[in-house]
């Protein structure tokens, strides 16, 4: 029996001929006790059963709640989001018959939005989850979706391909829609944060020569892509000391000197905070013992440096790009 009370949920749509309820709340970003609530209180339930009360959910099923998830997005009560829902989704064209072309999905089938309310574009089924359950606030459903992302597709994958675009996403809204959907952005940050730390392992612990110190450069305070490499580099057992945002440059050399570590990643979002002189500065410090003098390798992370490029130092493009180049020296 699965968690979520469906029983053989692994591969069940191509043996039931549907989905489960635990697949159809994943697929909304809903919590499952939401969508057996639906089917109870206003009749939004599958069409047919299959099997005793296992119960299987079609594609028209789920267009309704599709529909549901976006009326009630609006603010729209929820005994009214349904009734419009059955009213507008049409029931389930037969099948076609043997030698014909199956006829095209509807266009609100075919959008890559399915009723989130952003404009996702060609993205991950994932993402579609995730900006509905940020954009209904439902702390529940979007903890378990990010859960089941990261372990799924892993941690990188899961930044790169489902968080990030939700992300962008939902600043575009909040950017285009007079500042109405900041919460938004920061629930959504919040609960990212939240999972990267369930998710990681514990930090591994010192070794000489190996630990990579990650802190934003001064007056720059978005820290969530520095928390997602942190979290991708004590996945892979590497040390790691994080310091957050804002780091005065005094504190900066200050970490520096003590932890004496293999790669500095300086996290820049604006070019208004990117310094290169900063990061000459950090690159040119030195310890160890005379003769065996060594430099840490700084990685100039951010859109903040794009035109403000250090001569003889990484700017990595992303996050996977970020945690090769400190293997590449941590591991030598």
């Amino acid at each position: 029996m699965g968690p979520n009370g469906d029983v053989g949920e692994s591969g069940s749509a191509s043996r039931g001929g549907g989905l489960t309820t635990g697949e159809v709340a994943r697929r909304l970003g809903v919590a499952p006790t939401t969508v057996r609530t639906w089917d109870r209180r206003y009749g939004l339930g599958p069409t047919a059963h299959t099997g005793g009360r296992h119960r299987r959910w079609t594609d028209a099923d789920v267009a309704r709640l599709e529909r549901m998830c976006a009326l009630t997005a609006t603010g729209l009560p929820p005994a009214e989001a349904a009734r419009l829902a059955l009213d507008e989704v049409m029931p389930e064209a037969p099948a076609p018959r043997a030698g014909t072309a199956p006829p095209p999905a509807p266009a609100a089938r075919r959008r890559s939005r399915a009723g989130s309310g952003l404009r996702l574009g060609d993205v991950r089924q994932e993402c579609r989850g995730v900006a509905r359950a940020a954009l209904r606030l439902d702390a529940a459903a979007l903890d378990e979706l990010l859960r089941t992302a990261m372990e799924e597709h892993g941690l990188v994958t899961a930044w790169t391909e489902v968080i990030v675009p939700t992300l962008q996403a939902v600043g575009r809204k909040w950017e285009s829609s007079g500042e109405r959907y900041v919460e938004v952005e920061h629930f959504l940050s919040w609960h990212v944060s939240g999972a990267l730390r369930r998710h990681a392992p514990p930090v591994a612990a010192d070794r000489p020569g190996a630990t990579t110190v990650l802190a934003c450069v001064p007056a720059e305070n978005h820290t969530l892509p520095l928390e997602v490499l942190a979290a991708a580099l004590a996945e892979r057992g590497l040390p790691v000391r994080m310091f957050g945002g804002a780091l005065p440059v005094e504190s900066l050399v200050a970490a520096v000197r003590r932890t004496g570590p293999v790669a500095v990643g300086l996290w820049a979002q604006s070019r208004t905070t990117a310094s290169r002189p900063l990061a000459q500065h950090v690159a040119a410090m030195e310890w160890g013992v005379r003769g065996a003098r060594r430099k840490p390798v700084v990685l100039t992370l951010g859109p903040g440096w794009a035109g403000q490029t250090v001569q003889g130092l990484p700017r990595p493009s992303g996050l996977a790009e970020a945690v090769t180049a400190v293997e590449s020296v941590a591991l030598r």
